[in-house]
């Protein structure tokens, strides 16, 4: 499991709020949610997207895609001028801006809000309440709206999941939430291959044919005891060449890596009901809870009880 993967499937991840907006204008929503991830996918019509802190407004169309990080607060409008008519704040709840119940937008059918129910604009929009170690590796290395218009992409997902979104069938909720997490995969896939996306180095060095099966033998199995000259068989290197590109290419050594990361999963396996030092430590690589919570301390500065406790 690499981070992009760890972002939707790691241990702290959590089920996504799905909903299909249906908009007659003049329309503008405010959003306060402070959700750490959202996805924006616009079907039919116009809309616009105005982020807090005096951030250009982006025009989006049918098939374009936003990817918005958290907790910034942000605008979706037909018009950037519209003044805001609901506000959406923590744990999805909806009010007018002056906070009274809100009649102009009410439910229109399945996971489907707004107020037309023929809407001019049709817009979907997945909030996930993502928390942890291994999804904040990726969240930190995104801006805080991603933005990906048709053309620069090539992904069928939108219309499937436009579709599935107003069904109500046995086990709906699932195939949503996987709809959900491939069309994410894909935005940020797509985004960390543009050469202005600014991807983080162990991002880009995936695809080194060096280092790129190195960083996967770390991410994928944590637990194997592993060294540089171990790596670098398994790559295919010598010791100093995997070592020498990994530092090169990664910015950092692959054991001082490798042990970050083991410290980032153990942050998330720790706080799991149930879960002792002693259970996660072979997990990420550590043969006791002694060994564990001693490199837990030197990379965290605190143990990882006293993370539990923080973290809960």
């Amino acid at each position: 499991m690499d981070a992009v993967a760890g972002l939707l499937d790691g241990p702290r991840a959590r089920g996504a709020f799905l909903l299909r907006s249906t908009m007659d204008p003049p329309w503008s929503i405010r959003i306060e949610d402070e959700a750490p991830l959202t996805v924006v996918a616009l079907v039919r019509g116009e809309a616009w997207v105005v982020p807090d802190g005096g951030g250009d407004p982006i025009r989006f169309g049918p098939g374009d895609v936003a990817v918005v990080r958290g907790p910034g607060h942000y605008v979706v409008a037909d018009d950037p001028a519209t003044p805001p008519q609901a506000v959406i704040g923590p744990g999805q709840a909806c009010a007018t801006p002056d906070g009274r119940p809100l009649e102009l937008m009410r439910q229109l059918g399945v996971r489907t809000w707004g107020n037309s129910a023929s809407g001019a604009t049709v817009m979907l929009t997945g909030t996930y309440a993502l928390e942890g170690e291994v999804s904040g590796r990726v969240l930190r290395a995104l801006p805080g709206l991603i933005h990906l218009p048709p053309e620069a992409w090539d992904c069928p997902l939108v219309p499937l999941l436009a579709d599935e979104i107003v069904r109500d069938a046995p086990g709906q909720e699932a195939v949503l939430d996987r709809l959900l997490d491939l069309l994410l995969i894909a935005v940020l896939r797509a985004w960390f291959a543009r050469p202005d996306s600014d991807a983080p180095a162990w991002y880009r060095a995936d695809a080194d044919p060096v280092v790129g099966p190195a960083l996967r033998l770390m991410h994928d199995s944590p637990e194997r005891p592993w060294t540089v000259a171990s790596l670098a068989r398994a790559a295919g290197a010598s010791r100093a060449a995997l070592a020498r590109r990994f530092t090169e290419l990664v910015g950092e050594p692959p054991m001082t890596f490798l042990t970050a990361w083991r410290i980032a999963l153990a942050a998330d396996l720790i706080r799991e009901p149930g879960a002792t030092v002693g259970s996660v430590a072979p997990q990420v690589g550590y043969g006791s809870a002694f060994a564990l919570s001693a490199a837990f301390k030197r990379v965290r500065g605190v143990s990882p009880q006293q993370y539990r406790t923080s973290a809960t």
